[in-house]
């Protein structure tokens, strides 16, 4: 009674000017009352109220989904294929060689002159699983799991530069503003996990990615969607501990007198930011107590940190897919795993060694122990970058520069077909010549896995309908199981 009471003073609210009437007034005037309040909650949590007020509470999609979570690999800088996964024998035959001329006709590059000698395969390739998959030597565990993988051969993106590439990738525009991937996800599919945010995202390489947190942003879609960037070590957001000083109970008080003023004001106005900055307040003092655990990966068995190549303390690759595993098995719809920085214009047979060690071992894992807990079915994971690699060779004789004309990346789980390497490119790996998939025909096939038309998952925004794909995109039907 007395937490009725508090409640019931700390939200008063009276009736509005004009004809407008408060909730907060409506509900203690009108005989709603908390009790049915209270039976509303655990109706929802039991799956069998209606619509909920809170934008991130789960939904179901509009079509039977394969996937409910989403893992995104994010190679920044633009990973070679032809180190990786586009084995070329004829490229590695003319190396030292100048390009066909009319191959080059109208081409642009980003830095280099177009008519550079091409260079060939610095890695040797073999086949790999049941499937016979060509890989680089660089993948040793990756090559140990092909059969649960999708690699696409034959992608194709607009953009040529790192900043509108990575946006491409992560938004379906090379402009800045617009909803990131994870963001339209959480829009359709809500959250489940309540004491966790939605999306989450981690970095860890040598730098950031170049466009930044536009690469998880929610642009014009309410923030609440946005991406919420944590570290791999130590607190996972700053100031996640209290201050010395500042108890629970003071830290509750404070949180209810501040959000009774930000509902009063809600009610008033109702902005969408008001009730995102309630429930950012709500999360991050719920987050005081899950987000510790979540992220305790020594709490993880011996062969499981083994199998990652993970040691607790550590930042590091490993560490976030071993967290991205943690964090999707506690209810996370979206993690984002950035890695930079793959763009080598030289060193190239240093430097994407290094790329390797750094990430095979952790990629090949978490697909293994996604399997292992049972949670591969219905959780899709993407390994990309922004862009490929030119067959023509930059910085002396070991280098290569952006090419958005083909590349390489790979999906499991979530729908996808296992065991299958789909497309191809010509002899010299520079134009797609079978099965072209578009970076808006991936999102296209992402939100069908997640049970969702593109053409539908839209948000109305200065007069139109938008949309990740926004008046492109082709759902890959031949890749899906």
């Amino acid at each position: 009674m007395n937490l009725m009471k508090r409640l019931l003073n700390s939200e008063y609210s009276t009736m509005a000017a004009g004809n407008e009437v408060a909730r907060r007034w409506f509900l203690q005037q009108c005989g709603v009352g908390l009790g049915g309040i209270a039976l509303s909650s655990l109706l929802k949590s039991s799956g069998f109220a209606g619509p909920s007020s809170d934008p991130l509470a789960p939904k179901l999609p509009p079509f039977p989904a394969k996937a409910k979570n989403v893992i995104l690999l994010f190679m920044g800088g633009g990973p070679s294929q032809f180190e990786l996964f586009d084995y070329k024998p004829t490229l590695e035959k003319l190396d030292g060689t100048l390009p066909p001329a009319d191959l080059l006709e109208g081409y642009r590059a980003a830095f280099i002159n177009p008519n550079s000698k091409l260079l060939g395969p610095k890695y040797k390739f073999s086949r790999h699983g049941d499937c016979g998959a060509e890989v680089s030597e660089l993948l040793p565990h990756l090559s140990e799991i092909v059969d649960d993988l999708c690699i696409i051969r034959s992608m194709k993106t607009d953009a040529f530069n790192h900043a509108p590439g990575q946006l491409l990738m992560s938004t379906g525009s090379q402009q800045f503003g617009r909803p990131s991937m994870g963001s339209w996800v959480t829009y359709g599919l809500g959250s489940e996990s309540s004491d966790l945010p939605a999306y989450i995202v981690f970095n860890s390489g040598k730098k950031g990615p170049s466009a930044g947190s536009g690469n998880w942003n929610s642009g014009f879609l309410p923030t609440v969607h946005s991406g919420v960037e944590f570290r791999s070590n130590g607190d996972p957001v700053l100031y996640l501990s209290n201050p010395a000083g500042v108890d629970l109970t003071m830290q509750q008080q404070s949180l209810d007198a501040i959000n009774a003023l930000n509902r009063r004001r809600l009610d008033v106005v109702g902005d969408p930011e008001i009730a995102t900055r309630i429930r950012s307040y709500e999360m991050a003092f719920r987050m005081q107590a899950t987000a510790p655990e979540a992220m305790a990966v020594e709490h993880e068995p011996q062969h499981v940190l083994d199998m990652y190549g993970v040691k607790p303390g550590e930042s590091s690759f490993a560490n976030n897919c071993l967290l991205a595993r943690r964090l999707v098995q506690r209810g996370v719809r979206f993690v984002q795993l950035f890695h930079e920085s793959w763009d080598q214009h030289g060193g190239l047979t240093r430097d994407i060694k290094v790329n390797c060690q750094a990430t095979d071992q952790a990629c090949a894992a978490l697909i293994k122990d996604l399997k292992q807990h049972g949670m591969l079915d219905d959780t899709l994971v993407i390994w990309t970058g922004e862009f490929g690699r030119t067959p023509m060779v930059q910085g002396g004789n070991d280098g290569r520069d952006h090419h958005p004309n083909s590349f390489s990346l790979w999906m499991a789980g979530g729908g996808v077909k296992s065991g299958m390497t789909y497309g191809a490119t010509d002899e010299l790996g520079f134009n797609v010549a079978e099965n072209p998939v578009h970076v808006h025909d991936l999102h296209a096939t992402i939100l069908h896995l997640l049970g969702f038309d593109h053409k539908q998952l839209t948000y109305r925004f200065q007069g139109r309908d938008y949309r990740l794909t926004d008046v492109h995109g082709e759902v890959v039907h031949s890749i899906l199981a």
